[in-house]
């Protein structure tokens, strides 16, 4: 979830879930270069993090180190760590002995006196403290969210999808590298509250000094935005579920509402196994921690804070119905772990291959639980949320997502898809096998294009470049010619062609339209209806 925000008391825009980098840029800086690139200095295979922190809530202040494992992809002597300019590099330490670096902007360049070498084992251990930037309106902003409970302990947390993980831990802050044999995280906190991050609980430890340290342990590769922090007065419970490990930890004045509320979680794990295969982070468990802000995809710990509501804070986004029989945040933030966090884009450029999917997993679940035809009410009804005002795809190399466009567009995008795959069985088997193909990997958009192709033995690039890389959707143009009808499609994209169901007298054709006037023999203008409800398209009759 990364966003702009706006709600009315019937809607909310596309905006509001859209990432937290989509203001206007005329021009890129430096500082996105460094950030959205891959340079030289980055071209390393990072293999594990062990991040060490303590967090005192008071001063909002935290302190500590993170041990970077990696392995050079060439000769280096000067490598690139990302930590925002806020904080302080208290010391950087490569076998025993401190190495100089130099900081530009966000980015920490460390050098070595002698060259690593490509192909070795290496490991730093970077030492920092500081005051994290406070999130003052999360997730659309990033940071750490400070607030009290009920109970009047500190309830933090961390957002940082879209600004950087580097905004309070020093890591290689690019999609395109997960650690290979996952991290540990320990966090240490006032005695009598805990932190809850990714992973499994490994223990805790009584420092002796007023804290508690709190050991995590995560298996899998994950992206550094999902690591987070989840300090607070909470409570567990949980069970296994079909043989996944399910836990929940909430708030411990509302732990009798979340008995109730995350019920949910067993549906929506049978109806998602079954369409993206089994749940990707299987070894780390699975878990719902409660928080201060709305939610986040967090990897094995997703953030929830929709306040016990079905819809998205009691609103049904497609205001059709469908939407309020579900909890937005349960569904949609843990649909990610299919869609974004196992697979994962390389350049957020391509964050439609997060949220297009994620979005679509909502339609998903509509239809497991109440059928095809409020799933079709549910997508259809999303497209009052569309604006059509810039590319999905962003600008690569810069780290600059595309339009918020890509929830509710990407989700009308693949729901147009499976009419024109046209055959449900090869549809939910498509899915499937995309899910697991690409399992625990970072793509990009050609990768998605190119396996649906092949799967299919269809010409969709043309159709996945006119939604994704133009601000138009296809245009049917209809005209009269003699006692007969002219069809082409009018896009953006050359050699464009998709097939699209008619009724002509209410007998159902399938006329499959391209960028060429073709002719229907004998037939009547006035009489042809196109279905506009399954497929993302507009009609015009000239």
């Amino acid at each position: 979830m990364k966003k702009l925000l706006f709600i009315s008391l019937f809607l909310i825009s596309s905006a509001a879930l859209n990432a937290q980098l989509l203001k206007e840029k005329p021009t890129y800086t430096k500082a996105d270069t460094l950030r959205g690139s891959l340079r030289k200095e980055r071209n390393f295979d990072v293999q594990h993090y062990t991040l060490d922190v303590k967090v005192e809530p008071e001063k909002q202040y935290i302190s500590g180190s993170n041990t970077i494992k990696f392995i050079p992809q060439e000769d280096l002597e000067t490598i690139q760590i990302d930590l925002f300019e806020n904080l302080q590099v208290d010391s950087i330490v490569y076998k025993g002995k401190t190495l100089p670096y130099r900081r530009e902007f966000n980015a920490v360049f460390i050098d070595f006196s002698n060259p690593l070498k490509e192909n070795t084992s290496e490991e730093i251990q970077f030492y920092y403290s500081g005051n994290p930037k406070v999130a003052k309106n999360a997730p659309w902003d990033g940071g750490f969210v400070y607030k009290t409970s009920e109970s009047g302990q500190p309830w933090i947390a961390t957002a940082c999808q879209g600004l950087g993980a580097s905004v309070w831990w020093p890591v290689k802050d690019h999609q395109s590298d997960e650690p290979d044999h996952g991290m540990d995280i320990l966090v240490s906190v006032p005695n009598g509250i805990m932190d809850v991050s990714n992973g499994r609980l490994q223990g805790s430890e009584d420092l002796g000094d007023g804290y508690t340290k709190w050991h995590w342990k995560v298996i899998n590769p994950i992206n550094s935005y999902d690591v987070s922090l989840n300090i607070g007065d909470y409570v567990h419970f949980g069970e296994n579920y079909k043989g996944l490990d399910t836990d929940f930890y909430v708030l411990r004045e509302n732990l009798e509402k979340a008995k109730i509320q995350f019920k949910e979680v067993e549906p929506m794990m049978d109806c998602f196994q079954e369409h993206f295969g089994e749940y990707p982070f299987k070894e780390d468990s699975y878990k719902l921690v409660e928080t201060p802000f709305l939610g986040m995809e967090h990897q094995s710990a997703v953030a929830y804070g929709n306040k016990y509501m079905k819809g998205y804070l009691g609103t049904d986004l497609s205001g059709n119905g469908p939407g309020l029989k579900w909890d937005y945040i349960i569904i949609h933030e843990t649909g990610h772990e299919w869609f974004g966090n196992s697979i994962t884009s390389k350049d957020i450029a391509d964050m439609w291959i997060h949220e297009a999917f994620t979005t679509y997993t909502e339609v998903v679940y509509t239809e497991c639980e109440w059928g095809y035809e409020d799933a079709m009410k549910y997508v259809y009804g999303l497209r009052r949320n569309i604006r059509n005002n810039a590319p999905i795809i962003g600008d690569y190399g810069v780290n600059k997502e595309g339009s918020g466009d890509m929830y509710f567009k990407g989700a009308n995008m693949l729901n147009t898809l499976r009419h024109v795959v046209n055959d449900d069985d090869k549809w939910w088997k498509l899915l499937k096998d995309y899910s697991l193909h690409f399992k625990h990997q970072q793509i990009e958009t050609k990768d998605v294009v190119d396996f649906f192709e092949a799967e299919t033995n269809l010409n969709l690039k043309p159709i996945f470049d006119q939604y994704l890389r133009y601000t138009t959707i296809p245009v049917l143009e209809l005209k009269k010619d003699g006692k007969s009808v002219l069809y082409r499609w009018k896009t953006d994209v050359s050699n464009f062609e998709m097939p699209i169901d008619i009724k002509i007298n209410n007998n159902q054709l399938r006329i499959n339209a391209t960028n060429d006037w073709q002719k229907l023999k004998k037939a009547d203008l006035d009489a042809i209806k196109v279905n506009t409800s399954m497929n993302y398209i507009k009609v015009e009759k000239l």
